[in-house]
């Protein structure tokens, strides 16, 4: 228990600390006119206040490394509008595998927890792996879509373009990626994403006993 309690302390504070650089991400962008830069910091400053209304409003309480992941994912992403994406090999690699384990780990979660709140259904291992290898991969597609139809309707409006496309090459190194992330999930980090699921099937029986 102590050792949880640290690790909310130092959540809170790495937290607050990504979000003060997600401002400066945002400032900088403004004073530079850079669509990109501003609406990219913006949405992931919104994202970095996620954990803290789900506590707040759902008494869903997430792990706090997964709190710390999630703020090291979204400003590296936000960080990375500043042509790092162009200019450093693999940092579009990095943060598509950042994005593709936190993806699976809400899969993983979400399956592990309607498993544990329900008595009538049960789901084998293997079904869960393939499951969230499949979502995973499946929410990467999506949001390859999502970027190219972001930018062909940024083109139409004569507007610059708020995500970059490099190819479908490089589309399709995204999905490995996002591959990897989710085997990385599925391998190595089970343990501590049920204990998250766990507390999402007590979010679930509070539900049913409010219902």
């Amino acid at each position: 228990m102590r050792g949880h309690g640290v690790w909310m302390r130092n959540a809170t504070l790495f937290t607050r600390t990504t979000q003060a650089c997600l401002v400066g991400v945002f400032v900088l962008g403004m004073t530079l006119r850079n669509v990109s830069v501003v609406l990219n910091a913006l949405f992931a400053l919104g994202v970095t206040f996620l954990p803290a209304v789900l506590e707040r409003d759902f008494r869903i309480e997430l792990d706090p490394r997964f709190t710390v992941y999630l703020g090291v994912a979204v400003l590296l992403h936000a960080v990375g509008m500043f042509r790092f994406y162009d200019q450093v090999w693999w940092w579009d690699h990095l943060t598509h595998t950042l994005s593709a384990s936190i993806v699976a780990v809400v899969a993983y979660a979400t399956v592990w927890a309607i498993d544990a709140h329900s008595d009538r259904l049960y789901f084998p291992e293997t079904f869960v792996t393939v499951f969230v290898l499949a979502f995973t991969l499946a929410m990467g597609v999506f949001w390859e879509v999502l970027e190219f139809a972001a930018r062909e309707a940024a083109l139409a409006l004569n507007l610059d373009p708020v995500l970059i496309l490099y190819g479908l090459d490089d589309t399709m190194l995204d999905l490995v990626f996002n591959l990897a992330g989710a085997l990385v999930v599925t391998l190595f980090g089970t343990g501590a994403v049920r204990e998250q699921g766990e507390e999402l099937a007590a979010w679930l029986e509070r539900r049913r006993g409010t219902s």
